[in-house]
């Protein structure tokens, strides 16, 4: 769909780059498939702030996207192409030969009309879901399953997709864009292509506003508040905090590895590269 810029009447339009929707749906989505959603602003069930820097935002309704694709063997086509407040994505809204209507993640170059199934041994088609071992490897899918029945979790993101490598025995092999390598069961589902709006990597926001209106609150400095709330705080004028960088709380902020051991390491054959690694 491209990028849309903006003449520099004020300083935000200047260097404000967005995503061109002008091709999705303009109206409501499908009331059936939404519900409210309620923005805690970073508080839990008490009221204290357990995560900083967040807002409200702008209200918005949660639509309920199929991610199991359990409608097995049954055509559906797709009636509109939506956009999406609580994801980077595009949502589409399948009709199915028995009337009913589920939301998908919208994977790039599917049109309005198109037709899509799920099921196994399947067409190689952009929307199509099955399971991988009915996929050839070299073929990039998205919305892959990590445990069979329990709905796609890897690639669902704007623009994110899987390589599906090739097969070793029960499990399939699949590299993430994130470079890491790891084994999912042969039967776990994932659909063909690539998720839509890829270009949403390529935005600049512009202006402060349009993070509040996203919820996201200024983050103040540790440096610069007082030694009672900050180990980086205080100091006679302007200082470096006088330390390593660490959390209000005191927990290193860099190269601190946190992740604890998981089950599933054991499925993982290479790990992510680092940022300066290449």
């Amino acid at each position: 769909m491209g990028l849309k810029t903006y003449k520099p009447y004020t300083k935000s339009t200047r260097t404000t780059v967005l995503v061109d929707r002008k091709n999705l749906w303009k109206g409501s989505p499908y009331k059936s498939l939404t519900r409210g959603k309620i923005s805690s602003g970073g508080r839990n069930n008490l009221g204290r702030i357990t995560s900083r820097a967040k807002g409200a935002g702008h209200k918005k309704r949660y639509r309920i996207i199929d991610f199991h694709r359990n409608k097995i063997d049954t055509t559906g086509k797709v009636e509109r192409i939506e956009y999406d407040p609580n994801r980077s994505s595009y949502i589409a809204l399948i009709k199915y030969d028995d009337n009913t209507r589920n939301y998908i993640i919208c994977p790039q170059s599917i049109k309005i009309g198109d037709s899509i199934i799920s099921g196994a041994n399947k067409e190689i088609k952009v929307g199509n879901c099955m399971p991988l071992n009915d996929i050839p490897p070299g073929t990039q899918v998205h919305n892959v399953e990590l445990v069979e029945g329990g709905g796609g979790k890897l690639a669902r993101s704007a623009g994110s997709s899987v390589t599906l490598s090739g097969f070793d025995d029960e499990y399939a092999i699949i590299k993430l864009s994130s470079g890491e390598t790891r084994k999912v069961r042969r039967n776990c589902k994932a659909t063909i292509g690539t998720v839509s709006n890829p270009d949403q990597k390529n935005i600049k926001i512009g202006k402060a506003g349009r993070n509040r209106w996203k919820g996201k609150r200024p983050l103040t400095r540790g440096v610069a508040m007082n030694p009672v709330d900050h180990p980086h705080g205080g100091g006679e004028g302007k200082t470096a905090g006088g330390r390593n960088p660490v959390s209000p709380w005191g927990q290193s902020a860099k190269g601190l590895k946190t992740r604890r051991p998981q089950r599933s390491d054991k499925f993982i054959i290479s790990r992510r590269k680092k940022r300066n690694e290449k």
